[in-house]
């Protein structure tokens, strides 16, 4: 074992060659010489075996990761830049810079609200309904699902619903909800529920839904099928040339890989 070394036998004296011993070390018989020299470390005899205290190596004591201070560089209306210095796990003090939102309500849970919105019609396909607009932080065009920001003490269910009526005209119920989630982590404290809404295409507020847009705002819906989710989108990307925002992709993508036969693994030939 590492670390253990044999007793060295002094030149000229050979050990004595070992008889067998079926009450010796490994259950079916050992060698008895072998257990003098100190190979039977897992018997009921002292082992001649001595740990070297030298070889053995002692991990170091990690540090706890904290917060030491963090400090505002630059505040504009919407977002803010921050320096943060904290403590690694080996106890060095290192710097992050970090893009914190300044429009963080009291008495909400997240930032914002995202919605997965899915269009239910009689004798129809579910689709999922999502939104594209602009993004200046892109410089093109994005598909995403609808969202927006959660209001002061408001809860995400609700502001879910209002923003699904405001950017798509739609109204709907909440199927589920998630806790409050990261968007970035290496960039920005945001996070973000994510609310699955069912919408009754059959009711007639549904038939011809207006959207309520804030001024500012410029988006157009777009609607497609639940099924074939991810081949729509590529299909819509190669066309319109769009970026598709991952929680978008990732749900596409799942979607896809619920339906897929599962991966066979061939048989190894030797």
């Amino acid at each position: 074992s590492g670390g253990a070394s044999l007793r060295r036998v002094p030149r000229g004296r050979q050990p004595r060659r070992g008889k067998r011993d079926p009450g010796g070390c490994g259950g079916g018989g050992g060698v008895r010489g072998l257990d003098q020299v100190g190979l039977c470390a897992g018997g009921d005899r002292p082992t001649s075996l001595k740990m070297d205290e030298e070889a053995s190596t002692v991990a170091p004591k990690s540090t706890k990761e904290s917060i030491l201070k963090e400090e505002i560089i630059t505040e504009r209306k919407w977002v803010k830049l921050e320096e943060t210095t904290y403590l690694d796990p080996t106890g060095k003090t290192r710097v992050w810079e970090s893009v914190k939102r300044t429009t963080r309500k009291e008495g909400v849970s997240a930032d914002g609200v995202a919605i997965i919105p899915v269009l239910q019609r009689t004798l129809h396909y579910d689709c999922v309904v999502l939104v594209k607009q602009f993004r200046p932080p892109m410089g093109v065009y994005c598909l995403e699902f609808p969202a927006g920001l959660i209001d002061e003490n408001e809860s995400p269910e609700n502001a879910a619903l209002r923003e699904l009526e405001e950017e798509t005209g739609y109204k709907g119920d909440i199927l589920e909800c998630s806790p409050a989630l990261c968007l970035d982590p290496g960039l920005t404290n945001c996070t973000t529920h994510i609310a699955t809404v069912t919408i009754n295409g059959d009711s007639p507020v549904s038939l011809k839904p207006k959207e309520k847009l804030a001024e500012g705002e410029f988006v157009e819906v777009v609607t497609l099928p639940k099924k074939d989710l991810l081949q729509r989108i590529e299909e819509l990307v190669a066309v319109e040339h769009l970026t598709v925002d991952a929680r978008v992709y990732a749900y596409a993508l799942a979607l896809r890989h619920a339906t897929d036969t599962p991966f066979q693994v061939p048989f190894m030939k030797f």
